[in-house]
């Protein structure tokens, strides 16, 4: 089993039952989405660490507001991405990289909605 899904597991379950309840976190995206954003890019114990911080700091002590995951992210190389199979149909866009620093090896990760609705209308 990829350790991904034993991780990402709890987490679709706590956001299939979250659903049902009034919405109470203070940040976006919303904790269990960051969560799934880290699992699905950063390392396990990497991604649980910042989950956990993430969790503590959603009380009332702290004035929530927008908190992009940061992940670390090495860009594939420009022949990978020359993949004909690839470029003959059409590509959709889950996740946008934004680089935070300089040196480009940390990015904040954003979801491209409309990419969601398109594949819901389908």
């Amino acid at each position: 089993m990829d350790t991904r899904k034993f991780w990402l597991a709890p987490i679709k379950g706590y956001q299939y039952i979250s659903k049902m309840l009034p919405a109470s976190c203070r940040y976006y995206p919303t904790c269990s989405e960051y969560a799934k954003w880290q699992f699905e890019f950063n390392a396990p114990h990497k991604a649980l660490l910042a989950s956990s911080l993430r969790i503590l700091r959603c009380n009332q002590l702290f004035d929530g507001g927008i908190d992009y995951p940061i992940v670390t992210y090495v860009p594939p190389k420009l022949l990978n991405l020359l993949d004909f199979n690839r470029l003959c149909g059409k590509m959709k866009i889950i996740y946008w990289f934004v680089p935070k620093d300089i040196n480009h090896s940390k990015y904040y990760i954003l979801k491209d909605f409309n990419a969601i609705n398109d594949s819901s209308d389908s």
